[in-house]
């Protein structure tokens, strides 16, 4: 068996070209621009290409993109009034904090976006919306996992999913996803023993580990939906997944490769984001992302 490459540069351009259509209609029926709002701190060099994909994706789809860039000796009060002023902006839709911060910026500072405005999906209010199934804005990475599954025409319900990694921006709220789906969620994380007995009963495994090859072929059921949420760097700077590709994709039915899997859906969620919360703001119902 080898398993079928779930190509997600290609269903991120035409999930744009869907959202691009809802950003026009925005526009072109109610006058309203959607506008995305970036705060960067410091030299980063991931974070610089991170947000240049950023960018790329917006003018893919029509949603302006403003990038605040400070130099990294900025001050906490200085950034917090910023994050004040985009709130207030009834110009700017969605605001975003470039991660990593600086060490002396306190993380505190990320619950300052209005929940509304917060296309991440990272505050409290979204994450409870989530919890309870309501409407909110959805951790971007998390939902790109969903939707990637889901262009596939591959059943959800009533599957096992095993999840390694818990994290509040992908495991957390991926396990969430999954059960409003009615499937049968596991979470694994690095204190979950006999690791493999878990993932190997899996119907579909996501792997958010962030641990080169973390996941082998032993951790993989015949037939299992594979994917890798893990972007790391070997030690000659080659980008890899948390997932042993070569192995696992003579045992899975589907799998996302790194790069080009999981990475552009992230991208084109945070405009699926920014499009729904500019309808959320705007009082608009009429939106169908």
């Amino acid at each position: 068996m080898n398993a079928q490459i779930i190509d997600g540069k290609a269903i991120a351009s035409k999930y744009l070209q869907q959202i691009g259509a809802q950003v026009e209609l925005l526009k072109t029926k109610h006058n309203i621009h959607p506008k995305l709002a970036i705060v960067f701190v410091g030299e980063n060099h991931a974070s610089q290409i991170y947000i240049k994909n950023k960018e790329r994706a917006g003018v893919a789809c029509g949603i302006e993109v403003q990038i605040l860039h400070f130099v990294s000796d900025v001050s906490q009060r200085e950034l917090e009034e910023v994050i004040v002023g985009l709130n207030e902006d009834c110009s700017i839709h969605g605001i975003i904090i470039q991660m990593p911060l600086p060490a002396r910026i306190d993380a505190s500072i990320l619950s300052l976006v209005d929940a509304k405005k917060d296309v991440d999906g990272f505050s409290y209010l979204n994450s409870a919306l989530l919890y309870h199934g309501m409407p909110g804005l959805v951790p971007c990475t998390a939902l790109g996992v969903i939707k990637l599954i889901e262009s596939q025409n591959i059943a959800i319900a009533s599957r096992r999913v095993a999840i390694v990694g818990r994290s509040n921006i992908v495991g957390k709220p991926l396990f969430h996803l999954f059960l409003q789906r009615n499937a049968t969620p596991t979470l694994c994380h690095s204190h979950t023993q006999n690791l493999s007995d878990i993932t190997s009963q899996a119907d579909i495994l996501v792997a958010a580990c962030g641990a080169i090859g973390m996941i082998g072929a032993q951790h993989v059921k015949p037939g299992c939906v594979v994917i890798d949420v893990g972007i790391n760097r070997s030690d000659d700077g080659k980008l890899m997944g948390d997932v042993e590709f070569d192995s696992v994709c003579k045992k899975a039915s589907f799998i996302t490769p790194v790069p080009g899997g999981v990475g552009p859906m992230t991208v084109a969620m945070l405009m699926h984001n920014v499009t729904l919360a500019t309808y959320m703001q705007s009082n608009l119902d009429d939106v169908t992302i």
